[in-house]
């Protein structure tokens, strides 16, 4: 018999030993709140001091996947308001109101305080990582000691798309993948097969998604190290394993050369072509701050990492380019962003440089 102590958008329940958390939201995708981020946190205290489990695992709801990331509709409407405040200057163009509070900052705070203590946990953290697993899907499971992805996984972190940058200690696992993988992952947002996932190092082990439910079971009465030997397969190759005009473009110093790069090896490789227009279709200011944070990420704690990634987050709360993300991907769908500037060629140094300034009271520390 379990014992459930929470239903809601996150629900958590005791099996066996096993904690088992669930994302709990099926029709957004399982996709977080802040709730759910702050509970997941407290929650894994709890366990972390019950003897009685002895390892936690995680989970979606729904057959579509574990986590599409975070809820940013909500984000969205307190960048509209933000405008309508400070008379429409966002950046780039003015110094907008940094005084005044996002609950969206509150938001990242959180969440990203959860993905520490995941990285930190005590005790086998067990992600499921079936389906779809994207942006803040990743902060909750690619921490974990023991990442399992089936073959129906699709993992990525797409945050430039909307005009944003890879969080939640994504520019810390992206800038550890091999080679210049990462940078590619987190640039151009590609869905990353489970073979991909493994091979870039954020999934450890490759299971049928028949076998989940079977699996779980067995963890509420056996180990993780017992169980996985019982369900889990070879991976297949990962196709990106042999991309060498991946690393032979990402390489270089910075955005331009690279789609530069790309545009060139494109005459003989289609999929670097293809990389080419990906990222021209991007924010062209995000994709040179995401290629500065993940290259910085290789260097850093992952602690120090989530502070970079908070910072940022801080400055694109401001700016143009990840309200309008926002707005033509989830709001209005148009899927036609209006970036400013509108070209990688146009972004100005010092443009980039502001989103790595640290804000005075608007800083992260885990101390």
């Amino acid at each position: 018999m379990g014992r459930e102590t929470f239903t809601g958008d996150v629900a958590f329940e005791v099996r066996g030993h096993l904690g088992i958390i669930t994302l709990n939201r099926p029709k957004a995708l399982n996709s977080l709140t802040g709730l759910m981020c702050e509970s997941i946190r407290v929650q894994l205290e709890d366990w972390a001091d019950d003897a009685a489990v002895v390892q936690v695992l995680i989970r979606g709801a729904g057959d579509r996947g574990l986590c599409a990331g975070g809820d940013v509709a909500s984000v969205y409407r307190e960048m509209i308001e933000l405008e309508e405040q400070d008379g429409g200057r966002l950046l780039p163009g003015g110094t907008p109101g940094y005084q005044a509070e996002f609950a969206a900052e509150a938001f990242f705070a959180s969440e990203y305080a959860m993905n520490h203590y995941i990285a930190r946990y005590p005790k086998p953290f067990i992600a499921l990582m079936d389906g779809v697993v994207l942006g803040g899907g990743v902060g909750v499971s690619a921490h974990g000691s023991h990442r399992i992805v089936t073959e129906r996984s699709r993992i990525g972190m797409p945050e430039t798309t909307i005009g944003f940058s890879p969080d939640v200690g994504g520019t810390y696992l992206l800038g550890r993948a091999p080679g210049e993988l990462g940078v590619h992952a987190g640039l151009t947002g590609v869905h990353l097969s489970a073979a991909d996932a493994i091979h870039l190092g954020l999934a450890d082990y490759s299971m049928p998604s028949e076998s989940i439910d079977a699996a779980t079971q067995a963890l509420t009465v056996q180990t993780v190290e017992d169980v996985l030997p019982q369900f889990v397969q070879e991976p297949e190759r990962s196709a990106l394993a042999s991309a060498d005009w991946v690393n032979q473009a990402y390489s270089l110093g910075n955005p331009v050369e690279v789609v530069s790069a790309l545009e060139e090896i494109g005459d003989e490789v289609p999929e670097a072509a293809e990389t080419a227009r990906t990222l021209r279709q991007k924010s062209p200011t995000m994709v040179h701050v995401a290629f500065r944070a993940i290259r910085a990420a290789r260097g850093l704690a992952l602690e120090d990492a989530l502070s970079q990634e908070y910072t940022i987050a801080v400055h694109a709360l401001r700016s143009h380019d990840f309200r309008e993300g926002i707005r033509a991907q989830l709001i209005d769908k148009d899927r036609s962003p209006r970036w400013r500037p509108e070209s990688l060629e146009s972004v100005d140094d010092r443009l980039v440089e502001q989103y790595f300034t640290p804000v005075p009271a608007r800083q992260l520390s885990f101390t």
